[in-house]
């Protein structure tokens, strides 16, 4: 019963809020304001193009290998369900500077006796987007209700959409405040600005710029640890480390859905443009999935 109250809880692009405000979300610590105005969303060929042209060079060396890389790529489709590039408009919203950590989410498992981040051999199997070994996720499973050593101020995963809505319906209460998931487009806002940039720190790739496929360690990163993966307006994190849960809910199959934004510690660069989406469901829990929340006025 509570999974499906939370479900609903942060379903929409379109709840009616009242305007957010510089000065209100400046005195917001942990917070970033962006404004209200319109910005570019979406990709266009040229873009989808250069994700897979990148995606390729990062696989495969020689220049037959790779084109052999793109024409795999380009079979999967794999960036051709991304909404068209286009003008959208936005009101302002305040959203969290940081990924949600480890050490932030022991708070609430601690105080509210939540489930710890974590999932079974058996239902990760079940899940069918496997991705990794079962032997990938054991270092992220909790024991004893506390994260394993080393990982304080990486961001939490292993928790599902409705766990990350339990969390910010328990942080607002102790904070006298009422947080949510952002919205896709919100947080697609927050990664690229206004001029439709490809990735945070503008439209061509850095392999330094974010923690991707080929960075070290094997697996996510401290918080806050790649400054080009820094949004023009200051929020860290916004490209690579995690995909993240949207409060952007779709249908597929009769199953809710969230849509997840950004790339994680194990994708190619053509995943880690802002433009790029794609969906899983919101009962979903991986080793690549992690949320940030929004402030609401």
């Amino acid at each position: 019963m509570l999974g499906s109250m939370l479900v609903t809880a942060c379903s929409t692009d379109s709840a009616v809020e009242q305007p957010m405000t510089r000065d209100r979300c400046d005195s917001q610590p942990g917070f970033v304001f962006v404004p209200a105005g319109e910005f570019i969303a979406g990709s266009d060929t040229v873009e989808r193009d250069y994700g897979y042209e990148i995606s390729a060079q990062a696989i495969a060396s020689s220049p037959e290998a790779i084109a052999e890389a793109e024409t795999g790529l380009r079979d999967r489709r794999w960036f051709e369900f991304e909404a068209n590039r286009r003008t959208e408009l936005l009101n302002a919203f305040c959203i969290q500077a940081n990924l949600v950590t480890q050490q932030d989410y022991r708070e609430f498992v601690a105080a509210t006796g939540h489930r710890s981040p974590g999932i079974s051999e058996a239902a990760y199997q079940e899940q069918g987007f496997l991705v990794h070994p079962y032997e990938d996720v054991v270092p992220y499973l909790w024991t004893n209700s506390s994260f394993p050593d080393g990982l304080a101020n990486h961001p939490v995963v292993l928790v599902s959409y409705n766990d990350a809505v339990a969390y910010a319906e328990w942080r607002g209460q102790q904070d006298g405040v009422v947080y949510r998931l952002p919205t896709a487009l919100e947080w697609e806002k927050t990664a690229r600005g206004e001029d439709g940039r490809y990735f945070p720190w503008g439209n061509e790739w850095q392999d330094d710029a974010t923690h991707w496929g080929q960075s070290d360690p094997f697996g996510t990163s401290v918080i806050a640890r790649y400054p080009l993966s820094r949004s023009p307006y200051g929020a860290e994190d916004m490209s690579g480390n995690v995909f993240e849960f949207t409060s952007t809910l779709r249908e597929r199959r009769g199953v809710p859905v969230s849509v997840m934004k950004g790339c994680s510690w194990d994708d190619l660069p053509g995943f880690c443009r802002a433009a790029y989406e794609h969906t899983r469901p919101t009962e979903s829990r991986h080793i690549l999935f992690g949320f940030r929340l929004v402030l609401l006025p």
